[in-house]
């Protein structure tokens, strides 16, 4: 489920390994020691809870959308072309869009050219993972997924515990260096324990952006908002449009991110993709006009799976139409192929179809 950027994801995973690691080794049997032996057990339960709310964000499904089948986005396109008419040449077509009622409130439905589908509200097409999700709020690199509608509750939960323990090693080590000065001095502990000042180095300057980010979701939650919808200014703007999802109340509109149910994902991630399914689906496609489909040729043992079409329109069953003989599957020698190389029909076969 992770995007093709994974590379600050791994920053991210080394981050919080490596400074938790430099804690639980020099500052954790002090402090147990010296203080409280809970110090430590703590200080595990945050960095378990965060490590667990992270891989949960990274490799579940945010809500991505499948994208239409052929012969869906050929079903699409006629009805937005029996809806729009026939467009002259050289004039803009109009947007596809379809409008939707929520709570009394008019929302547009955009039609996606990449995923040839409409999608539904509050979903987005991600540019880096280069699909449609359903609620999308934002890409994270640094969780190296999108957040969207099945993941944002384990996003917001792990920000929230990485501003815990990152506070809480931070307080402990001022508190460290502080016990440890009384008895050495500060610059003898500055000196004895270099890992000790690494670990303030990086809490200080990843404190005031993983909280100021906690801030900010909460904001949202509170609001039944996303980061998309706010970036763009979706109901704060000039129109000044009230929010159809919000409920009016903190209360409820946390419990609806964060406490409600979750829908199923709709992505078959395990299954495997069959080589005839891939096939059928290529030669599905709609061909460009002008262009023939070069005639299948059977072996002598194969069996026609469809029926033959009558020029009344009907179909016969496969079992009515006739097996081919070996006669007339076998091609002179003057037109044998080499292996490799696509059959090429005859002027004549080309006549006899128009």
């Amino acid at each position: 489920m992770m995007a093709r950027q994974k590379g600050i994801f791994y920053l991210t995973l080394f981050l919080i390994l490596g400074t938790c690691a430099l804690f639980f080794a020099f500052e954790c049997r002090y402090l147990a020691v010296q203080l409280s032996p809970a110090i430590p057990v703590f200080a595990a339960v945050l960095f378990l809870f965060a490590m667990a709310t992270l891989l949960r964000t990274s490799f579940s499904d945010p809500g991505v959308i499948p994208r239409a089948l052929p012969d869906e986005a050929a079903f699409i396109e006629m009805e937005i072309e029996a809806t729009n008419g026939t467009v002259p040449q050289g004039q803009r077509p109009p947007p596809r869009i379809k409008n939707f009622q929520i709570n009394n409130q008019i929302v547009k439905l955009k039609y996606c050219y990449t995923c040839k589908i409409f999608r539904p509200p509050r979903a987005s097409h991600c540019s880096i993972c280069d699909n449609c999700v359903e609620r999308f709020d934002h890409h994270c690199p640094w969780v190296g997924n999108c957040v969207g509608k099945r993941n944002y509750r384990y996003f917001y939960l792990f920000i929230l515990s990485l501003s815990l323990l990152t506070i809480y090693i931070f307080t402990f080590n001022i508190v460290y260096v502080a016990l440890k000065s009384l008895k050495i001095g500060f610059l003898n502990t500055l000196k004895e324990t270099p890992g000790t000042v690494l670990e303030v180095l990086i809490c200080f300057f990843t404190l005031w952006s993983v909280v100021g980010l906690t801030g900010f979701h909460t904001f949202l939650v509170a609001l039944n908002q996303t980061t998309n919808e706010d970036i763009k200014g979706s109901w704060t703007g000039k129109n000044r449009v009230q929010n159809p999802y919000s409920h009016g109340n903190i209360v409820k509109n946390c419990c609806e991110v964060l406490c409600g149910p979750l829908p199923p994902s709709v992505l078959d991630r395990r299954g495997i993709l069959q080589q005839e399914e891939s096939t059928a689906q290529e030669g599905s496609c709609p061909r460009g006009p002008g262009t023939q489909e070069p005639p299948a040729i059977q072996g002598p043992g194969q069996a026609q799976e469809g029926g033959m079409k009558q020029q009344d329109g009907s179909i016969l069953p496969p079992s009515a139409v006739p097996a081919p003989s070996v006669s007339d599957t076998e091609m002179p020698e003057e037109k044998q192929r080499t292996p490799g190389e696509l059959p090429v029909p005859s002027l004549d076969a080309g006549r006899a179809e128009h």
